[in-house]
């Protein structure tokens, strides 16, 4: 290579960052590239059991300091080095690329593809034996081997360069297999997790003389739990590529055989095989299929029983397994067989969470990487709205956007063409409505069963009620807007808020407009529907409702008509103590042993004597906020909100109404608008029907004041 100086530094190799992944870019601290000699946008040389060349990028703020180096797996691959790792840096000058030969991992790609990836190509930096990752149209990725540069040694991508695909690379050359990369970087939202399975997977496969040293057996099993589409899998597969081993995956349901002791002999020949080529990591998928807890297991599952004690036996057994590590993953842990959850067989349980808001933005900017997204995308707000979305979800949310997207251009398509046209195809542009629209068919996994449509109802469509709304707001607005104040104050947010008052105040319709302001998940519960004939059933539903809540914090759970699903225990209904029981689950639930942590319980009723004293006091319903009939104020303010919209003449004085309408609630007070109106259009359509040439059907309606008086006298009725 053509040095630029001789001077070298050694640094330790971090991750990059997800946005870098693919741009062979070293971030280092200002002062190592001050040591270095080097400034933004200059060229190194990274030397580990191979030679690679990055650009120059300063470390952000939070990332200096420890003569580190974040560089992304790809460059990883590239200098045969891992995390953790002391690799040589040097200072090289890298020229214009007049040709660059390229080899892809797989012959399938179009000419588009390559037009496209040419475009994304310029300012990478090669040499000879690096893979690159090439994104092409669409999200997609291929992996492609650079075969010949010229002229030779280090060399940058410009849009002057000739690029050449050759022919794809053999797999049974194992010197140059692209092999396709799945790193560290391709995982979003989970760095603490990762860093614990790093613990276990690598230190023991890289390093098995520090545990001999120590003289202590190195871990060999992880189980990895939490819901569906958090990244269990995936963890697990970045693992095995990071560490450069054999990996052997196998998915519960396929160990099962319906020949006699074929099962148990399945997965004896896999430990076998891992065991021959270690080091080595077995994968095991949905792990609750093939050891569920025997206790529970009858005559007729003697297969799974027999399966558990061959899974102790070589997990734990006489023979030791060498350098073979486990990993497993379910989402129902609780449902596995004891003897499998302890030290020496699962050595570690690792919980993998719902993202946080700074986990999906992570997973958004990894799904959107490839995404030709327009200038209003504000993937921050996207993150702050998607509560409850699991990385699964929000790669379907960025899939169902571009979705949205091809739908708008479908009209001008031509179905005759064999290939669109790479013109018309750099059009296309997701935009921040595509996103927003996607969010409405793509509900978070969390709450499939439960979700409710957040209402568009908003604070302006509440007319009066100052207190309450300013109540709901500090209970739920506050709490996630000024944390840190919570924090400092050493306030815990409140667990429940009942609301009370006679039929038609606006008690749901609080609740509608609190979930809207706030954008948190939101779970809506009849009362009465969780009432069940069965024994057991009835509790099995709060429990659920409760569970699914945390599950997905923060959550708001409205319960209309509460004194139905609660009433006063001892009250001498015989209904078998269904009631009784559902109220002490219900308790146990809001001020349990458990944590009610991050959700909110709203509740709703219009007769709070029927509840049993024991949910009224602080600490389960904090506050229980009565809603008055309105006053003439309030009244007039809901008669503005429920005129929106409606062609009401100005004549019409709404502040009169609001006085002669004493007693009324809100709901009243929209049926007269609701009324008003229809009298109008009965008026208009007798008028035209009659014949009179006053009138015509498509002239301006107008509500008169004469037609708000019959719909007062029609609701007073």
């Amino acid at each position: 290579m053509k040095n630029a100086s001789d001077q070298t530094i050694r640094l330790k190799v971090t991750e990059g960052l997800g946005k870098d992944v693919g741009r062979s870019l070293a971030r280092m601290d200002p002062i190592d590239m001050k040591a270095l000699g080097v400034g933004i946008g200059d060229f190194v040389e990274l030397s580990g059991k191979r030679k690679t060349v990055c650009k120059v990028m300063p470390a952000f703020k939070d990332d200096r300091g420890g003569n580190r180096i974040q560089v992304d797996g790809i460059t990883r691959t590239n200098a045969s080095v891992a995390l953790d790792d002391l690799i040589i840096v040097r200072k090289v000058i890298a020229q214009h690329a007049k040709q660059v030969v390229l080899s892809p991992s797989t012959p399938d790609i179009k000419d588009r593809d390559l037009q496209f990836m040419a475009a994304r190509l310029d300012g990478l930096s090669v040499v000879v034996g690096d893979m690159l990752r090439g994104t092409l149209f669409g999200s997609r990725h291929m992996d492609f081997l650079v075969k010949e540069t010229d002229p030779k040694g280090p060399v940058v991508i410009v849009s002057g360069t000739m690029l050449k695909v050759g022919p794809a690379t053999p797999a049974t050359d194992k010197a140059t297999t692209t092999r396709p990369t799945l790193s560290y970087e391709d995982i979003g939202g989970l760095r603490k997790e990762v860093q614990r399975v790093r613990e276990i997977v690598e230190l023991p496969l890289r390093y098995p003389e520090v545990f001999a040293r120590l003289g202590i057996a190195a871990p060999k099993g992880i189980l990895l739990y939490g819901p569906p589409g958090c990244g269990k899998t995936l963890i697990a597969r970045a693992a095995a590529h990071e560490t450069n081993v054999k990996f052997f995956s196998i998915s519960g349901p396929e160990i099962m055989q319906k020949f006699y002791g074929e099962s148990e002999g399945h997965l004896r020949k896999l430990f076998e095989e891992a065991t021959r080529q270690a080091p080595s990591i077995i994968f095991i998928d949905e792990i609750d299929s093939i050891a569920p807890k025997r206790e529970e297991l009858g005559g007729e599952h003697q297969v799974e029983r027999r399966v558990v004690a061959q899974l102790l036996t070589l997990m734990d057994g006489l023979k030791a397994r060498g350098q073979v590590v486990v990993i497993a993953a379910t989402n129902i842990p609780n449902s596995l067989d004891p003897a499998l959850r302890r030290p020496g067989r699962f050595d570690r349980e690792i919980v993998i969470p719902i993202p946080d808001r700074h986990g999906r933005l992570e997973i958004l900017e990894i799904h959107s990487r490839g995404m030709p997204l327009a200038k209003d995308v504000n993937l921050e707000k996207l993150a702050d709205i998607t509560h409850g979305y699991v990385g699964a979800d929000l790669e379907a949310l960025c899939r169902e956007a571009a979705m949205i997207c091809v739908r708008r251009i479908l009209p001008e398509i031509d179905f005759a063409q064999a290939n669109l046209p790479y013109e018309s195809l750099q059009k296309l542009e997701i935009s921040n409505d595509d996103l927003h629209t996607a969010l409405r068919d793509v509900e978070p996994s969390a709450l499939r069963e439960v979700f409710v449509e957040i209402p568009n109802t908003t604070w302006e469509d509440v007319g009066g009620l100052d207190q309450p709304k300013r109540l709901l707001k500090e209970a739920l607005e506050w709490p996630l807007k000024y944390k840190d104040l919570f924090d400092a104050g050493g306030i815990k947010p409140m667990k429940g808020i009942l609301l009370t008052g006679p039929p038609g105040c606006g008690k749901t319709l609080l609740a509608q407009a609190s979930a809207s302001a706030t954008r948190v998940n939101f779970i809506s519960v009849k009362g009465p529907a969780l009432l069940s004939k069965f024994i057991g059933e009835s509790e099995r539903g709060v429990r659920e409702i409760f569970r699914k809540a945390k599950q997905a914090a923060p959550c708001l759970v409205f319960f209309d008509e509460i004194d139905a699903l609660v009433p006063r225990r001892g009250s001498g209904e015989s209904d078998a103590g269904v009631s009784e029981r559902v109220v002490g689950q219900f308790l146990a639930e809001l001020d349990g042993v458990e944590k009610l942590n991050g959700v909110l319980v709203l509740a709703a009723t219009n007769r709070p004597d029927m509840i049993d004293p024991a949910l009224l006091r602080p600490g389960r319903f904090d506050v229980t906020v009565e809603i008055p009939l309105p006053n003439e104020a309030e009244r007039l303010a809901i008669l503005q909100v429920q005129a929106r919209g409606k062609p009401i003449d100005t004549g019409v004085p709404l502040s009169t109404i609001a006085a002669i309408t004493v007693g009324m609630t809100g709901a009243d007070l929209g049926a007269i608008c609701q009324h008003a109106a229809l009298f109008a259009i009965r008026e208009r359509v007798q008028m035209v029907e009659s014949g009179s040439s006053e009138v015509n059907l498509n002239d301006p309606l107008n509500i008169q004041s004469k037609h708000f008086e019959a719909a007062i006298r029609e609701v007073q009725k």
